[in-house]
């Protein structure tokens, strides 16, 4: 009896240890069972970055968006059922796009090495490949992760939001392990991309509900620009996040931000803490000296976050459905 105790002790440890921040992963994990997968994953990402150069910022969304709940283990892919409304069917993952992508990816490594490389995996080295082909940083991504077998629509709500203040940003960022320079080298990812017009009309035409606009916006320039875009209840149009370059990977979205220009409340708070204000105020200065490094090192503690190894989870055969 004490035998079986230890060895059910013996279990539970490697299996906390398997769904910890990185453990089990390895630059290199399928070179000898599919050694042509990331090079596979490369090529197809390419091929629908070129033809849709919008894609990155939907894509590294859609990463964020895994890893914050529970972990990088590609959840956030997985269809709803009958029984189940899982993490795609919440709110903020409404406006996700970019799952073709990742099924296309799949598909093209399943003719090759069917049931091995996970589609955890695929969706980390898609984010980080289709930020590299439009010239943005590169990361390593350490490979190995297994697929979650649970994907729950509530969990999503957890998620840090566009209109959270930079306590509830840090608290969120830290409860993931990362830190709040790590909040604000991340926040740089809105130099790419769009935002529906509803997701911040509230900062332009009611703020408090007389009709104004936030005083945390720029109101001389920036407010009349975006209200000459986006009309009140605008449910059709978007906004560029970083107007200009938002197809372009650059570190002009601290100089945006630094001018009280951030789409977002999660942006313009970036000034209400000393840390993250800090960085925002240097590479804004800079011109970004070290935004692509730093960008890098962050990106990879992200990708590791609370990962499923070794017999943990599953390899799904098709990302959209649990085996």
């Amino acid at each position: 009896m004490a035998t079986l105790r230890f060895l059910s002790v013996l279990v539970l440890v490697f299996l906390v240890l398997e769904i910890s921040n990185g453990q089990g992963l390895k630059l290199g994990f399928y070179q000898k069972t599919c050694p042509n997968a990331e090079s596979i994953i490369y090529k197809t990402t390419a091929s629908y970055v070129s033809f849709n150069p919008t894609l990155p910022a939907a894509l590294l969304r859609m990463h964020f968006h895994d890893c914050f709940v529970r972990g990088c283990d590609g959840s956030v892919l997985i269809n709803s059922t009958s029984t189940n409304q899982t993490e795609r069917a919440a709110i903020p993952n409404l406006t996700l796009r970019g799952f073709n992508v990742i099924d296309a990816a799949k598909a093209a490594v399943e003719k090759v090495c069917p049931g091995v490389v996970s589609c955890a995996d695929i969706l980390s080295m898609v984010a980080r490949d289709s930020v590299a082909v439009i010239r943005g940083p590169w990361w390593n991504v350490p490979t190995g992760r297994r697929d979650g077998s649970v994907s729950i629509m509530t969990d999503a709500f957890t998620l840090p939001a566009p209109f959270f203040n930079s306590t509830q940003l840090i608290a969120s960022f830290a409860s993931k392990g990362l830190s709040a320079k790590d909040l604000a080298v991340l926040s740089g990812a809105h130099t790419i991309g769009v935002a529906a017009c509803a997701s911040f009309a509230t900062r332009l035409h009611n703020f408090t509900g007389k009709g104004d606009s936030d005083p945390a916006l720029d109101n001389s320039e920036y407010v009349p620009r975006l209200k000459s875009k986006c009309k009140p209840n605008d449910l059709v149009h978007t906004a560029e996040m970083d107007p200009g370059s938002f197809k372009t990977f650059d570190s002009s979205y601290y100089k945006l931000v630094s001018k009280r220009r951030g789409l977002f409340t999660s942006d313009s708070t970036l000034l209400d803490d000393p840390v993250t204000k800090a960085y925002v105020k240097s590479q804004a200065r800079s011109h970004g000296a070290t935004f692509f490094k730093d960008f890098s090192v962050s990106m990879e503690k992200m990708n590791a976050i609370e990962v499923l190894t070794g017999n943990a989870g599953e390899i799904r055969k098709h990302c959209a459905l649990i085996n």
